[in-house]
């Protein structure tokens, strides 16, 4: 497995799945989740209603992953994944490392080969780009997976070099 980082729009990524950061309504949103949506078009947003009706109606549970189509975009599929809100007074690094794992699982299920990141929690659920970068780089450290290349794509320079230096860390630069 290879990790590479990009600092770039995730919804440009060509690849066979993108990671969503979502909400647990799966209905849009901001920041990833409403690139992905716009970019995607209806397709997704279909897939979406579908999810709820069938399976999810209360939501996505935070941790969990699915897929759907990837609509207009250049990946194949997007895998939905809910991750945490950031607490002082509790350790959630659990759920957001279940969002790699559950992303990554569902991935293989799909037969994917490339999957791309985005920092998941660290918009407005304020998960420190630190932290967060740490648990996702041990995460899919430890994390088997047929998934050939990991791409973690950063939008800002900020999350670029925290994730950059995460990833020299863990995997050694």
């Amino acid at each position: 497995m290879r990790v590479t980082l990009v600092q770039g729009d995730i919804t440009e990524q060509d690849v066979d799945a993108v990671v969503n950061a979502a909400n647990s309504s799966l209905l849009g949103g901001g920041g990833v989740d409403g690139a992905i949506h716009r970019r995607g078009g209806p397709a997704i947003l279909r897939e979406c209603r579908e999810l709820r009706a069938d399976r999810h109606p209360d939501g996505l549970p935070t941790g969990q992953a699915v897929a759907t189509t990837a609509g207009d975009l250049p990946a194949r599929w997007v895998i939905h994944t809910v991750g945490p809100t950031y607490a002082k007074s509790e350790d959630r690094s659990h759920l957001l490392a279940s969002c790699f794992r559950e992303s990554l699982r569902v991935a293989d299920e799909l037969g994917a080969r490339a999957v791309a990141f985005p920092a998941i929690s660290t918009g407005v659920y304020r998960y420190p780009l630190d932290e967060a970068a740490d648990i996702a780089m041990r995460t899919v450290r430890d994390t088997p997976t047929r998934v050939a290349e990991i791409r973690f794509v950063l939008f800002d320079p900020a999350p670029y070099a925290a994730f950059r230096a995460a990833r020299d860390r863990v995997f050694g630069g």
